[in-house]
């Protein structure tokens, strides 16, 4: 068995050593560690877990959960991880610092929601953009948003939502950034007014917090935003592309599965959003809100990409330029039989 990276050399070594690898015999298993997060959005790698699509096609794999994307890049830059699922706003942070790797599947689109607990959504029935500045003189306090980490796809989405959409003045929002069981955690305890995030975080509030809404959809927030991504080291596309295109192959079936055979996706989902915890009946409500915005083919992300990419080099959470036509590799999806 070909292990393909782990070791404990020192972490630059590590990153070195990429280039240098060794091929797979015929008959060999690639050992790879994959990162991803416990959310929906990254639902294929699940599904494609759990069908054993990965072991069939001779891949060894470790999965290694992280709790935002941010958390991810440094795992990247460090050369801890072979593959990592995540949002496509984190995907070009590690690009620009210099992480070799390559989105090669999409995986959704549109998935954050601005959702509102009871005290603030009052505030959104007239016009949307006083509705901070509003709550704040009724209130005597800024409204509490809370988001995934500097970075982020959902905070990206949020700021673009406040800049673009409904040039609110921040000065009457207080952001404050957390992981993924930390922002629901925050809602359901009323610790925050309101979240830019994503499913099935959205479901299970809507079901567990009375007078909780959604005041936008991602479409509202960030129309054609991309969101989750497939990414692999570039390493691995040049010393095993068999195994990327395989890969690759099981993001795709899954994508399938979930747009079309919610019995199918519930399982494999459940088991890893939110730690087996949440009851079928919200994984399958949250799959079902997402469904059709699960896509697999990166061609229909490059252009949200690049809108991404611009917003983010305004923000100042990308610190330098990225080539968003070279970091999204297509081939490995336009070569399927689809």
């Amino acid at each position: 068995m070909f292990d393909f990276i782990k070791t404990r050399m020192p972490r630059m070594a590590v990153v070195m050593a990429l280039s240098v690898l060794l091929p797979v015999s015929g008959n060999a298993q690639t050992k790879i560690e994959i990162g991803y997060m416990p959310i929906l959005p990254v639902s294929q790698l699940f599904v494609a877990v759990e069908k054993g699509w990965l072991s069939d096609a001779g891949i060894e794999f470790k999965l290694v959960q992280f709790q935002n994307g941010p958390a991810m890049v440094q795992a990247l830059l460090a050369g801890q991880l072979d593959v990592a699922h995540f949002g496509i706003g984190p995907a070009m942070v590690a690009r620009a610092k210099g992480a070799d790797i390559k989105v090669v599947a999409a995986s959704i689109k549109e998935q954050i929601s601005f959702i509102s607990l009871k005290e603030l959504a009052p505030y959104f029935d007239g016009d949307a953009t006083t509705a901070f500045k509003r709550f704040r003189a009724d209130k005597g306090r800024k409204a509490v948003v809370t988001t995934f980490p500097v970075g982020s796809v959902p905070q990206t989405v949020l700021q673009n939502w406040l800049i673009n959409v409904l040039n609110a003045d921040q000065g009457d929002i207080e952001i404050i950034y957390q992981g993924q069981a930390q922002v629901q955690q925050s809602l359901a305890t009323g610790a925050v007014d309101a979240a830019a995030i994503l499913e099935p975080i959205v479901t299970n509030i809507l079901k567990s917090v009375d007078g909780a809404s959604v005041i936008a959809k991602g479409s509202q927030m960030f129309a054609g935003q991309p969101g989750a991504v497939l990414a692999v080291r570039e390493g691995l596309i040049a010393q095993h592309p068999d195994v990327v295109k395989a890969l690759v192959d099981a993001h795709a079936r899954a994508t399938d599965i979930l747009n079309d055979n919610l019995a199918e996706a519930v399982g494999p989902v459940r088991k890893y959003v939110g730690g087996g915890r949440m009851s079928e009946e919200i994984v399958a409500a949250a799959i079902t809100a997402s469904r059709g915005t699960f896509v697999a083919d990166p061609n229909q992300i490059i252009e949200g990409s690049i809108r991404m990419r611009d917003l983010q080099k305004k923000l100042g959470t990308l610190k330098k330029d990225v080539d968003v036509n070279a970091l999204i590799l297509t081939t490995f999806y336009d070569s399927l039989n689809r």
